[in-house]
């Protein structure tokens, strides 16, 4: 799919311009003031309910194969996209719960250092 789109040397419509298929991977999602992948899949999806009723004994034209595959790599992109940002999210999750976690451990660590005697602290400090 995406050897057929660079060697076609595919561009998407945008209201700022064309832009290549490669620039689809740099859109945001979704956006109110940019071009985002969501508008122009819209856009493209809007185009192929126009374009007519899918024939089964006619074959499609150059033109309308172009506009399925532009369809499709863009829904690939978003597809592809939406599970980065799941995985980074739930990354970040992680992360933060594993911060939790070794604030905790120091919080115990200092009770015990607490805890200890006067002398066991300056032997450990001597040791140091």
């Amino acid at each position: 799919m995406f050897e057929k789109a660079t060697r076609l040397k595919l561009r998407y419509g945008t209201d700022a311009g064309l832009i290549t298929t490669e620039d689809l991977w740099d859109l945001p999602l979704i956006s109110r003031s940019k071009i985002n992948l969501d508008g122009i899949a819209k856009d493209l999806n809007r185009k192929i309910k126009e374009s007519g009723e899918e024939s089964f004994v006619v074959e499609k034209s150059e033109g309308d194969s172009i506009l399925d595959l532009k369809f499709e790599i863009v829904k690939y992109v978003i597809k592809i996209r939406m599970e980065e940002n799941k995985l980074k999210e739930q990354k970040a999750i992680a992360n933060e719960k594993k911060k939790r976690i070794l604030d905790i451990i120091a919080t115990k660590e200092d009770e015990q250092l607490m805890n200890q005697d006067l002398d066991s602290l300056k032997q450990m400090v001597a040791e140091l």
